[in-house]
C-alpha cells in the first residue's frame, strides 16, 4: 500500500521543481480521515449531473405539457449549447478566477434551476397543457443548468485533477452513481405511479425534488471538503508553485497566458480527443438507439428501462474498476477509445443482422459492454491527463478534458438524430 501511493503522489509532479516542493513537504501528508474527502468528490460527481438527468428524465411530463414542441432536441441544444459556450470563457480565464467560488457558484446556480420547475408546476402551471410561458421558463432554467453545470464540471473536475489519482476516480464514478441514481427513480415511478398525467406529474417532481436535495448535500460536502487538512494541503502545494511561477515569468497575462494554455492543450489534446470519441460514439447509441429502435415482445416498455438501467450500472462499474486496476498504457487507452466505432456494425447487426442477434440477450450484453468501456476508459483518461502537466496547470487541463467531453455529447447527440439505422 505505501509503494502504491507513493507513486500515485509522486504522479502529481511533472517537472523538477515540482518535485522539489512535493518532497519537502512529503513527510506531512495528512491522512484522509474517514474518506471524507473522497466521499465529498463523490458525491459532487453525482450531483453536477443529476439536474440534466432530471430534465431529461422527465422529458415525458414535459412534451405532455407542451404539445407540439420538440421537447428533448430544444433541451439537448439549449443545454449543450450554452454549456459550451460557457466552458470556453472558463477555459480562457480560468487563471483569474478561484475554482472554489466557481464551484460553489455553480452548485447554487443549479439549486435554483432545479427550484423554478417544482414552483412553477404548483403555481402557475397545474398540470394544465399548453402554457407556452412555462416551456419558455422551463428553457431559461434548462440554460441556466447549462452555466451551472460548466462552472460545477470545470471547477470540480479541474481541481480534483490537482490532487492523487483517487479523487479524480471518486469525481468520474459519482458521475456514473447518477445515472444508477436516476435508474432506480425511473423504475420506482413506474411501478408505483400510473402512466397517465397525474402520474407523470408526480414522477417529474420526484426527480427535481431529490436533485434538488442532493445539490443541498454537494453544496455543503464541497465547502466541508475544502476545510479538511489533505486537500488543504495540496492547495498549499499548489498556491506555492504558482508563487515560484510568477517569480520566474512575472505574471500569467496576456500572451503568457495564451501560450501556457495552448502548451497544456497541446500536453493534454489527445486524452481530449479519445474522450470526444468516446461520447461521440456512447451517444449516438444511448439512449436514442436502445430507446426507439430495438423492441421486445416479452418486456414491452420495461425493456428500454432496462437497457438504460443496464448501461448505467456497467458505466459505474467501469469507473470503479480503475479504483484497483489502472492501466497504465495511455496509447493503448486512447486507441481503444477509437476502436470502440466497432459498436457501430455491432448495434447495427441487432436490427438487420441474423434472428438470433435481434434478440434481448445480444441487445442486453451490447449495452452493458458500451456502458463498461465507456465507463472504465473515461476514467483512465481523465485521471492520467492532468498528471501531464505541471500541478498549478492540472486545474486548468481538467477543464479543457470537460471541453473535449460536452463537444463529444453534443457530436454524439446530433450524430444520433442523423444516423438512421
Amino acid at each position: 500500500m505505501g509503494s502504491g501511493r507513493q507513486g500515485e503522489e509522486e504522479g502529481l509532479l511533472a517537472d523538477s521543481t515540482s518535485a522539489t516542493v512535493f518532497l519537502s513537504h512529503k513527510n506531512e501528508i495528512p491522512r484522509d480521515s474517514f474518506h471524507l474527502a473522497y466521499i465529498s468528490y463523490f458525491t459532487l460527481g453525482a450531483g453536477f449531473l443529476l439536474p440534466w438527468n432530471a430534465f431529461i428524465t422527465a422529458v415525458d411530463y414535459f412534451g405532455y405539457l407542451y404539445p407540439g414542441t420538440s421537447v428533448d432536441r430544444v433541451f439537448a441544444v439549449v443545454y449543450m449549447l450554452v454549456c459550451l459556450v460557457s466552458l470556453l470563457l472558463i477555459v480562457a480565464y480560468s487563471h483569474k478566477s478561484d475554482s472554489h467560488l466557481r464551484i460553489n457558484i455553480g452548485l447554487v446556480l443549479f439549486l435554483l434551476s432545479m427550484l423554478v420547475i417544482p414552483v412553477m408546476d404548483q403555481l402557475y402551471i397545474k398540470g394544465r397543457t399548453g402554457m407556452l410561458p412555462g416551456f419558455y421558463v422551463t428553457v431559461a432554467s434548462l440554460a441556466l443548468s447549462g452555466v451551472a453545470d460548466a462552472l460545477a464540471q470545470g471547477g470540480i473536475i479541474g481541481s480534483a485533477g490537482e490532487l492523487p489519482e483517487r479523487y479524480m476516480q471518486a469525481v468520474v464514478a459519482g458521475t456514473a452513481a447518477s445515472g444508477v441514481l436516476v435508474s432506480v427513480l425511473r423504475i420506482l415511478t413506474k411501478s408505483i405511479y400510473p402512466q397517465d398525467a397525474h402520474g407523470l406529474r408526480r414522477s417529474a417532481n420526484l426527480y427535481f425534488s431529490v436533485s434538488i436535495v442532493v445539490m443541498a448535500i454537494c453544496i455543503i460536502f464541497h465547502n466541508v471538503a475544502s476545510h479538511l487538512p489533505v486537500i488543504k494541503y495540496y492547495k498549499d502545494i499548489k498556491m506555492q508553485m504558482i508563487s515560484e511561477e510568477k517569480n520566474v515569468s512575472s505574471s500569467l497575462t496576456g500572451s503568457v497566458w495564451r501560450s501556457t494554455l495552448w502548451n497544456i492543450v497541446g500536453r493534454v489534446k489527445w486524452f481530449g480527443l479519445g474522450i470526444l470519441v468516446i461520447y461521440v460514439v456512447t451517444l449516438s447509441i444511448f439512449p436514442g438507439y436502445i430507446t426507439e429502435d430495438v423492441h421486445s415482445q416479452v418486456l414491452r416498455d420495461w425493456y428500454p428501462i432496462i437497457l438504460i438501467t443496464c448501461y448505467n450500472v456497467f458505466d459505474l462499474v467501469g469507473k470503479s474498476l480503475t479504483a484497483v486496476c489502472l492501466l497504465e498504457n495511455t496509447k493503448i487507452a486512447i486507441g481503444a477509445c477509437f476502436a470502440r466505432v466497432l459498436f457501430y456494425p455491432l448495434f447495427l447487426s441487432c436490427l438487420h443482422g441474423p434472428k438470433f442477434f435481434r434478440t434481448e440477450i445480444p441487445v442486453t450484453l451490447l449495452t452493458c459492454l458500451l456502458g463498461l468501456t465507456n465507463g472504465y476508459f473515461t476514467s483512465v483518461l481523465m485521471i492520467a491527463a492532468p498528471k501531464t502537466v505541471r500541478l498549478q496547470h492540472a486545474e486548468t487541463a481538467g477543464i479543457v478534458l470537460v471541453l473535449f467531453l460536452v463537444i463529444g455529447l453534443a457530436a454524439g447527440s446530433v450524430v444520433a438524430w442523423f444516423w438512421v439505422l
